[in-house]
């Protein structure tokens, strides 16, 4: 299969996926756009502008202001050129036009903040948490704990390129430990460094958290469709930044509360589930 075959395929496959599997949100090859957003930030719910809709709405303002201001710019060359112009005029103080080139701006920045305060707030406000995770960065992988059920916790490195491919997932992205949540459930993330500071971040959920040492920043999201979530730390944290990904699967209740009994036990007992930098 041709390259542009291939992209027109991974395309189709994220444009349509509604299940579980790593195609759920990935990016793929000559991508466009953002990956599909997959909740109520990302999505926006009424009254407030999702994250897309508004990166959409900015787009359009930009473009507009951009083909604008080329356009005064070649009608002033055209119009005002020497040759055009072997005497210049001179104006003073036109009214209309200062008045004008002051509201407009305004209004425009305007038209931009009511809808960027609502977002910023919204992603602010966290609701009532059906999960509590803790997702600590380290030089270079994430340790997560479940203190609200169960109190475990574990740590996730990168898979290696051999195990990617046998597990079918996608390179520099695929975790050997997941994070697993609960479709349609509001999930609270808190998140902190252990050394420098990282970033928690997915795409498709529209979450991009600092993790600080000596603080504790808290997001949120609910994801609202079942599958695999990809993302990684996203701020320069050393010589293996791009090496620590985050895999997050988005799965039933059912199915969520039987990894939750199985995870209490492994991790419980599962002495890897604790490993230093220096063993990776």
């Amino acid at each position: 299969m041709s390259l542009k075959k291939t992209a027109f395929a991974a395309a189709l496959s994220a444009a349509f996926i509604g299940g579980a599997g790593p195609a759920a949100a990935a990016p793929y090859n000559w991508q466009l756009g953002m990956q599909q957003g997959v909740t109520p930030v990302m999505n926006g719910v009424p009254g407030v502008m999702g994250i897309e809709s508004f990166h959409h709405m900015l787009l359009y303002i930009i473009t507009a202001v951009c083909l604008f201001v080329l356009a005064l710019l070649i009608w002033v060359m055209i119009r005002y050129n020497q040759r055009a112009n072997p005497v210049p005029s001179k104006t003073h103080h036109n009214t209309p036009l200062e008045v004008a080139w002051t509201l407009i701006p305004v209004v425009i920045l305007v038209a931009i903040a009511i809808p960027s305060f609502r977002l910023l707030y919204f992603e602010a406000d966290i609701p009532k948490a059906d999960v509590t995770i803790k997702a600590v960065g380290k030089q270079w992988f994430w340790t997560y704990a479940y203190p609200k059920d169960g109190g475990f916790q574990f740590d996730a490195y990168m898979l290696s390129d051999a195990a990617a491919a046998k597990a079918g997932e996608p390179r520099l992205l695929g975790s050997d430990h997941p994070v697993y949540v609960p479709v349609n459930k509001v999930v609270e993330l808190d998140t902190t460094g252990a050394d420098v500071i990282h970033s928690w971040s997915v795409p498709a959920f529209g979450v991009k958290m600092d993790a600080i040492p000596g603080r504790i920043n808290r997001t949120w999201f609910e994801a609202t469709e079942i599958g695999t979530y990809y993302g990684q730390c996203s701020q320069l944290c050393g010589a293996n930044h791009a090496f620590m990904p985050i895999e997050v699967k988005v799965v039933s209740e059912a199915d969520y509360e039987a990894w939750l009994k199985a995870a209490k036990k492994k991790y419980a007992a599962d002495p890897g589930a604790f490993r230093v930098a220096a063993d990776k």
